[in-house]
């Protein structure tokens, strides 16, 4: 009982994923979506899209590897991508969290929790190349459904998103040249400026 109560803590624990908001707008731009919602969306695409991979991946462990990424932000809140201040300490306040949230669970599922965690946050394996990829480029495509709302209320800039993304294409030519095009077209409506 000591282990299924272990379990149901971490269960009861990562439930505070549903209350976290992320800059980004759900497609009616009606609200700001959840990091709950995004792992979900994430785990979605993966198992869609996982054909368009650069490399032949095990769709199951990177479907897990996109629910459990994100739940470090229960402690350590979603830090904008585009926020250079917020940016300085991430890593430190989510390496914090990881230690305490992953914990919860018993011994052998914290080590796994914590290793897929680890796995993404390195972007060395075609997994995590590929989770990364749908990371990135899921804003662009909701942003972009949304009219661009979240980029102009930003003033977000071509520059910072290409840094940002530099390295999406790793993990997927196909998706990286799908969301380049909604970049540029975005460049030129206006919705993300040039220097």
């Amino acid at each position: 009982m000591k282990r299924l109560k272990k379990q149901m803590d971490f269960i009861l624990e990562i439930d505070k994923e549903k209350n976290i908001k992320r800059q980004t707008l759900i497609t009616d731009a009606s609200r700001q979506e959840t990091d709950a919602e995004h792992a979900w969306h994430l785990a979605v695409m993966c198992a869609l899209l996982s054909e368009y991979s650069n490399e032949k991946i095990d769709v199951a462990h990177t479907m897990l590897m996109v629910l459990m990424h994100d739940l470090v932000e229960i402690d350590a809140g979603d830090t904008y991508a585009y926020d250079e201040e917020a940016n300085k300490s991430k890593e430190e306040r989510e390496l914090k969290a990881a230690d305490r949230i992953y914990n919860l669970l018993p011994p052998d599922q914290a080590k796994m929790a914590r290793e897929l965690w680890d796995e993404f946050e390195a972007m060395e394996t075609p997994e995590s190349k590929f989770a990364n990829t749908l990371d990135k480029i899921q804003p662009a495509i909701l942003n972009d459904a949304a009219g661009g709302v979240s980029w102009t209320s930003h003033t977000v800039y071509i520059d910072q998103i290409l840094k940002r993304d530099a390295r999406v294409h790793e993990g997927s030519e196909v998706l990286w040249e799908y969301t380049k095009n909604i970049l540029d077209e975005n460049v030129k409506n206006g919705n993300i400026k040039t220097r």
